[in-house]
């Protein structure tokens, strides 16, 4: 049986420098404009951050923190803090009534978008694979969103909806970024900032390590970001991906932005083969290490979640996986002190 492994960031402090990367912004630190934004917004209720005794004692360090976003305005994930944030702030310029955003989704972000139009007057488009289950699709309707199904993977329901973004006059809305594609997911990822600032006021200490489960890499970027702004270079910044979509692993490893290879992971919502180059470009220069993950660890994580009380999914828990199964490799002690989250409410049974 395979298990994790680790790729040491060498880029760490200094960043990459790629063309690819050049015109790419860092990622937003400062929390303050979105935790301005979302003080107005009656379901923008801040998340718990949870102790987990047993997790710490079972891995033999000092302390482990569980910011917990399974609550987030109601729809089960931290998401709801990035597309919605993104057309708050459309709306706040006097850009958002009326227009239609569109986007590809294979989980969460598609609900962020729906619930943000509906809340602020737009409509949703949202395209998701044939791979998405369909109550996925009802939930997304239940939110006023169009629904329309394309492509095998996730990738093709995303230039789907690139499509109907330049055929119909819609506004693209992703949570990836690419060449000549970096505004809208920029200030995403900066209402991402608003969990990670929830969680700084919330701890008592410093963690020594932060463990950020990534897909495109968008909260694990904007989270990393804030906390290398607040705690500066204390904190050991993991971030853990799927062995079968190590989109931010592989880039490191090759100097530069690469479409990853691997299967079809069961932790979809971090089952994504290219990296945000956003959050590549800010996570190189901030991130200590890339952990990939097996399915069996994260599977693992998720049953240990469940035990201690936070039930969630394989890609919600792989925060933890990563702890589960690097702790040792890692050197973690009866010092360390870690900071997970715990990114979404599990599946509806």
């Amino acid at each position: 049986m395979g298990r994790m492994k680790i790729v040491q960031n060498p880029y760490r402090g200094s960043g990459l420098t790629h063309p690819a990367l050049t015109d790419m912004p860092w990622t937003a630190a400062d929390a303050a404009a979105p935790l301005d934004l979302v003080a107005h917004c009656p379901k923008a209720a801040e998340t718990p951050l949870q102790s987990a005794a047993a997790l710490a004692e079972a891995t033999g360090v000092s302390s482990v923190h569980i910011k917990d976003e399974r609550g987030r305005m109601g729809l089960g994930s931290f998401k709801a803090l990035g597309a919605a944030y993104v057309i708050a702030c459309d709306a706040q310029a006097g850009e958002a009534r009326g227009q239609t955003y569109v986007t590809a989704s294979a989980g969460n972000h598609g609900l962020s978008v729906a619930a943000g139009a509906a809340a602020f007057g737009a409509h949703a488009c949202v395209y998701i694979a044939q791979t998405v289950p369909e109550a996925f699709a009802e939930r997304l309707r239940s939110h006023g969103a169009q629904v329309v199904r394309e492509g095998a993977v996730y990738e093709d329901s995303m230039a789907a909806a690139a499509k109907a973004a330049d055929d119909q006059g819609y506004i693209l809305l992703s949570d990836s970024s690419w060449p000549g594609y970096s505004t809208r997911p920029h200030r995403l990822m900066e209402g991402y900032l608003i969990l990670m600032a929830e969680a700084v006021a919330q701890m008592t200490h410093v963690p020594t390590h932060i463990f950020l489960q990534a897909g495109v890499g968008g909260l694990a970027g904007a989270a990393a970001a804030h906390a290398r702004k607040v705690w500066g270079d204390g904190p050991v910044i993991v971030v853990v991906e799927p062995e079968h979509a190590p989109a931010l692993a592989a880039s490191i490893a090759a100097g530069g932005p690469v479409v990853a290879q691997g299967d079809v992971s069961a932790m979809g919502r971090l089952d994504c083969k290219e990296p945000s180059l956003i959050a590549l470009k800010s996570l190189a220069r901030d991130a200590d290490c890339f952990m990939t993950i097996t399915e069996a660890e994260g599977q693992q994580g998720a049953a240990r979640a469940a035990q201690e009380g936070f039930a969630s999914t394989p890609s919600g828990a792989a925060g933890l996986a990563g702890l589960l199964a690097g702790a040792g490799a890692l050197e973690l002690d009866e010092t360390s002190r870690v900071l997970l989250i715990l990114s979404e409410e599990p599946e509806p049974a």
